[in-house]
Parts: C-alpha cells; sequence; structure tokens
C-alpha cells in the first residue's frame, strides 16, 4: 500500500530536499530511517524539491509498505522512526492513500513564507535575513499586486532548471509585519513554484522596499521573461514551506 507522509524540518544543515551523492539531504535521512525500521530498502517521493538551506514546516511524501508489521499500528511507526531521525527531522503522521496517489503531482497549492528581521535576534539568525534598516511595507505589498497580474516567472526561475513551463498561477504574494518582534513575513501562494523562484522574488521586492527598484521597473522585469533581468535572490534561511494542498479524498478527516 502507498502512504502519505507529513514530516518537518529545518533545511539549515542539508543541500536540499532531494538525495545527493557527496552531500546530505532531507531525502537521504528518511530513506535510512525507514529501511531501518521496516527492514526492506524504502524510497520516499517528496512533493517537491526545497533549495539547501529551506525549511519546512508542513512537508509531504509518499512510500509504498511493503509488509504488514505497521499496516495497524502507524503511530508506532511514527515513534520509531522519529527515534531514529535527527533532531530538526520530525514526522507528524503517516496514513494511507490509494495506490495512485502522488505527492508531488497530486498538490494543488503550495503555500510558502519568507522572514526578514530588523531587530538583531539570535533566535532568527538561521531563520531569517536580516535587514540594517526598515523595508517600505506599503510599497512591496503594491509589488505583491503586480505580481498576481503575470502567471509567467522566467525572469525568476533558475536557469538551466528542467521546467517544462514557467507558468504558475499566483494566489497571493502579501507582506506583514510583527512589529513587536521586529520583522516582515511574506506569504506566497501558487499552484506550483519554479526553482529558486520565491528567493528571486523576494530579492527583487526587498529592493522596491529599499527605494532601488520602482513598480514600472519591476513589471518590465516580469515582461522580459530573461532571468539576468531578475536581480539577486534572498538567502534560503529565511524560506519556510509552509502548507500543500491535496484533493479532500487524500487527507485525513
Amino acid at each position: 500500500m502507498r502512504y502519505f507522509i507529513r514530516l518537518t524540518y529545518k533545511g539549515t544543515r542539508y543541500h536540499g530536499w532531494q538525495y545527493q551523492p557527496n552531500a546530505l539531504s532531507v531525502q537521504e535521512e528518511l530513506e535510512k530511517a525507514f529501511t531501518t525500521i521496516l527492514q526492506y530498502k524504502t524510497s520516499i517521493t517528496g512533493a517537491g524539491r526545497t533549495d539547501a538551506g529551506v525549511h519546512a514546516k508542513n512537508y509531504i511524501a509518499h512510500f509504498e509498505m511493503q509488509n504488514s508489521t505497521f499496516e495497524n499500528n502507524l503511530e508506532q511507526l511514527v515513534f520509531k522512526l522519529n527515534s531514529l531521525l535527527p533532531l530538526d527531522i520530525s514526522i507528524s503522521e503517516i496514513w494511507p492513500v490509494n495506490k495512485d496517489a502522488h505527492a508531488r503531482f497530486d498538490a494543488t497549492k503550495r503555500t510558502y513564507h519568507y522572514f526578514i528581521s530588523y531587530l538583531k535576534n539570535p533566535f532568527l539568525s538561521d531563520t531569517a535575513w536580516f535587514q540594517f534598516s526598515r523595508l517600505n511595507i506599503e510599497m512591496m505589498n503594491k509589488a505583491g499586486k503586480i505580481l498576481i497580474e503575470y502567471d509567467d516567472f522566467t525572469s525568476f526561475a533558475k536557469l538551466h532548471s528542467d521546467n517544462k513551463t514557467n507558468i504558475c498561477n499566483l494566489v497571493q504574494a502579501k507582506w506583514t509585519e510583527n512589529k513587536t518582534e521586529g520583522y516582515y513575513k511574506f506569504e506566497i501562494i501558487a499552484n506550483r513554484f519554479l526553482r529558486n523562484m520565491v528567493r528571486s522574488i523576494v530579492g527583487s521586492m526587498v529592493e522596491v522596499g529599499r527605494g532601488k527598484l520602482s513598480l514600472d521597473e519591476l513589471r518590465a522585469i516580469i515582461e522580459a521573461k530573461d532571468r539576468k533581468e531578475g536581480g539577486i535572490s534572498a538567502p534560503a534561511k529565511g524560506l519556510f514551506l509552509v502548507n500543500i494542498e491535496y484533493p479532500n479524498e487524500l487527507i485525513p478527516k
């Protein structure tokens, strides 16, 4: 049977989700733990790539259960896996799905948050991009509204990636501010994202917030459909994958 896994990870130590032969990945750590507990080589398929240093608060993956040892005791399986996994990876839930369900291809919507801090905070050093001055959040939200007008994000896609299309349906691109703790949060929601897309967008929006990039210039960058026009990418450490949505029949009630 096929099962979905819901997990959380802090990406600081990892070179992204996907297995790499000469670098530590989240997928590799999971596959080692599953193989040890289930006692057969287990392949884990994730909902998509995350770049090196990116975090996930709500990530979905799937695997095949080849024996019935934990079929009726999935909570015990979760417990045993968490006892083996490093402290920066945690599984919260495993549940059965139909044999054709796919963690990546059945996802209908993804939500990312990006954090920028403007007050020095040691506890945010691995999870937010520190800026030495305040940003114009009103202008950045105007930039977000411009983004939603478009669906071709070639100017924010990693060069030479294997995307079949650079078309994405954005439904949210909004900044909020937590003045008490001194940080900005960017929420962006779409049906899919290109490699490096969110970090590239954040980099350009910060330039808008600093007054170094006008809204007309941002529009020109998007319409150029050229990554070379897209400017810098924000550091990975401030980026979190926070939600992945699926059809109702794939999510436990």
